[in-house]
């Protein structure tokens, strides 16, 4: 509701995992640390406890980008299971073949064994991670325990990293679990935010959701740090209330009283303010808000009042001799709000140039008709979609947008370059730069855009497949892991390579679900496409 009234590209506190809003403070990279340190390890437990909305599946989740390449990755969500149905779930997700109806536990163990024992031979490193491990019962830890058994002379072959709220490093000191709290190579509580790092989380998100300025001031992060505790979901609940707040009154930025409303609301402790807009109305408040916001930017501005009320404050007055002289060369121009079709080409010809713009990128004619025929017969594909920014920011290509002018015309624009506060347009005959907020109110969220697919790839490659396009699969993976591979021409997509998968799309923001579809192409396809145009970054936008 308050993006277009702040000028947002989306809600900057959203309890979302976006990895584009990820912020590590010292805190969250020592558990990082940590975690690196287990995993590169000779094997046992991994412990990270924090409490709720701390942080852990964000650490967990730069872990997954930085898994050694040799790793093998299994990720458990819900470990609110039976032993039966944790180890099958194991099973499931390392893809270990067992009996069909099997509820034996000696026979789940025996075909788990048998697969770390190849996996080693093969130079695998198997890594369980399982989230949420306060839920796990006694019985199951100690059964997670007997399977981290199984090891050479130098080292365990599973891997077992624990995540969890405190009351799980409770759980480990029971008697009964102090063999399984022995095997703990590494262990990290992961603290709240210090106050200095809650003002530095909240200009951060801020800055990427596009803010112009600062919405939260400086002086209020004392308080904001006082009532979330430096906890970050806390953190993130409470600004967006807060700006829901200031939105509905009207009002430019957060002061202390929307704040400890926005508390009142979040802890359920609600108070007059809930009366006091029944009894003003939404619409004065608006009003008065929105009176009171011109007064300020005046003041603050510094920008000269309309010259009808200047006229019933001052008579005219002779000219100033040093009025005559030369003003001073003005600081370069804030980008404008808005992006408006020019008034010399017509409307309806938006699409032709906005889509030769976008071929020109990739050095073709665009010569009018299907722009989808005509890419596929350049080697290329087309993608279309609804969304935000953040898919723009990771697809990295020039696109064309569905823009709406003041008057509610459509119109083309093909986006160029992408900084965090600007960004460039093709607009018809010229290029157009605007700031980022201003995409909040104009743009549908519609995009098209062009990309490359190689030779050897087809769209929706799937696990069981063979030949030149699982190679080529298997070869961009190991590019965006930092290294080669040399995958043959009968290369099978089996389960180590459907892990992979996941781990590249999560680390890309995508979601982890092993699918080689157009948009997990795209992303793997630039990983060596040097040729491809990408979206330059403004230089004042950072």
């Amino acid at each position: 509701m308050y993006q277009h009234y702040f000028g947002l590209v989306d809600a900057p506190f959203s309890i979302a995992p976006d990895p584009r809003y990820l912020f590590l403070s010292q805190r969250h990279q020592e558990a990082l640390a940590h975690l690196l340190y287990g995993v590169g390890g000779d094997g046992g437990f991994v412990l990270l406890t924090g409490e709720i909305g701390a942080g852990k599946t964000t650490v967990c989740r730069c872990l997954l980008q930085q898994i050694p390449e040799s790793c093998d990755v299994a990720y458990i969500f819900n470990p609110k299971l039976t032993v039966e149905e944790l180890l099958s779930t194991i099973c499931v997700e390392f893809g270990i073949a067992y009996p069909s109806g099997n509820t034996s536990v000696k026979v789940f163990v025996d075909c788990i064994n048998a697969y770390l024992l190849d996996a080693h031979a093969r130079g695998r490193h198997t890594v369980l991670i399982i989230d949420e491990a306060q839920n796990l019962s006694a019985e199951v830890l100690e059964q997670m325990r007997l399977l981290t058994n199984l090891e050479t002379d130098r080292r365990k072959l599973l891997q077992i990293i624990l995540l969890g709220q405190p009351e799980l490093a409770l759980i480990l000191e029971r008697p009964e679990l102090r063999q399984l709290s022995q095997r703990i190579v590494a262990r990290y509580h992961l603290g709240p935010l210090t106050k200095p790092e809650v003002a530095a989380y909240v200009r951060h998100r801020l800055e990427i959701s596009g803010a112009q300025r600062q919405l939260f001031p400086a002086r209020l992060m004392g308080r904001l740090y006082r009532l979330s505790g430096g906890v970050p979901r806390v953190i993130n609940v409470l600004c967006d209330r807060a700006l829901l707040g200031a939105y509905v009154q009207g009002k430019e930025r957060i002061d202390a009283a929307t704040l400890a409303q926005a508390a009142r609301e979040v802890f359920h402790k609600p108070k007059a303010w809930r009366g006091v807009l029944r009894k003003l109305g939404a619409g004065a408040v608006l009003l008065a808000g929105a009176a009171l916001a011109l007064a300020v930017y005046w003041k603050e501005q510094g920008e000269p009042r309309p010259a009808a009320e200047q006229a019933k404050i001052t008579a005219p007055a002779a000219p100033n001799p040093a009025a005559l002289a030369p003003a001073p060369k003005p600081a370069a121009a804030a980008p404008p709000d808005t992006l408006e079709w020019p008034a010399d080409l017509a409307l309806s010809d938006s699409r032709a140039l906005a889509y030769a713009a976008l071929f020109r990128a990739w050095g073709a004619d665009y010569k009018g008709g299907d722009a989808c025929k005509q890419a596929e017969s350049l080697g290329l594909r087309c993608y279309g979609a609804r969304a935000g920014l953040d898919e723009l920011r990771e697809s990295n290509r020039p696109a064309v947008l569905l823009l709406r002018d003041a008057q509610g015309r459509e119109f083309h624009a093909t986006l160029t370059a992408l900084g965090d506060k600007t960004a460039s347009f093709a607009l018809g005959t010229q290029t157009t730069t605007v700031a980022v907020g201003a995409l909040g109110a104009q743009w549908s969220g519609q995009y098209s855009l062009l990309w490359r697919m190689p030779a050897d790839a087809h769209e929706n490659i799937h696990a069981g497949e063979r030949g030149p396009a699982v190679a080529w699969l298997a070869r961009q993976l190991a590019l965006a892991r930092g290294g080669s591979a040399e995958a043959g021409e009968n290369t099978l997509f089996d389960q180590a390579l459907l892990q992979q998968v996941k781990q590249f799309q999560l680390a890309e923001g995508l979601i982890p679900d092993g699918v080689v579809g157009p948009r997990t192409l795209m992303h793997l396809a630039a990983v060596a496409d040097e040729t491809a145009p990408k979206l330059s970054r403004e230089p004042g936008g950072k």
